[in-house]
């Protein structure tokens, strides 16, 4: 909702009227100054947006995901790197049940751009490896699967990729 440059600027605001309320000896007021600029500070780091996409998808709603996504104007200026990688990430997932060109697209600048978490980064593998698979490219899809499997360390994803491994002999 606010541009991220904005929000530092809010926060900091705030922090300085909580510094001003704690040397006028309202700590009440200073400490509730400072929670809610933590929460400025928190939106920086994860967009409001993304995360309200995040619990639309979570619920398998991908149209809604796909109206909260599009509310970013601007992503490249909008978020920061790895908030984009997200944002992709999503549009990647949503793109995967129509367009599987758009959908690689997608996927491959999630993973330029980066994702916090380790399955996050083999679920964007595996569905290169699956789009790679569907498209005749088994050598990258052998590729992507491997390491998938490598970065599957709670063994979340293993069904997946034994069946994607059992398609790819067939081909």
């Amino acid at each position: 909702m606010f541009n991220k440059n904005l929000k530092l600027v809010i926060a900091a605001l705030i922090i300085a009227y909580a510094v001003y309320q704690f040397m006028e000896g309202n700590i009440g007021n200073g400490i509730s100054l400072i929670l809610l600029s933590s929460i400025f500070i928190f939106l920086y780091f994860r967009n409001e947006i993304i995360l309200l996409a995040f619990l639309k998808m979570r619920k398998q709603d991908l149209e809604g995901t796909k109206k909260w996504l599009d509310k970013i104007k601007n992503p490249d200026t909008a978020l920061t790197q790895k908030q984009n990688g997200y944002y992709n990430y999503l549009n990647g997932i949503i793109f995967s049940q129509t367009n599987l060109t758009q959908a690689e697209k997608y996927f491959k600048k999630a993973l330029k751009f980066g994702l916090n978490m380790d399955y996050d980064v083999a679920m964007a593998k595996l569905s290169l490896a699956g789009i790679a698979m569907q498209k005749r490219r088994k050598r990258e899809a052998t590729t992507l699967l491997n390491e998938a499997k490598k970065l599957d360390k709670q063994n979340m994803l293993s069904e997946q990729i034994k069946m994607m491994q059992q398609q790819l002999k067939k081909i």
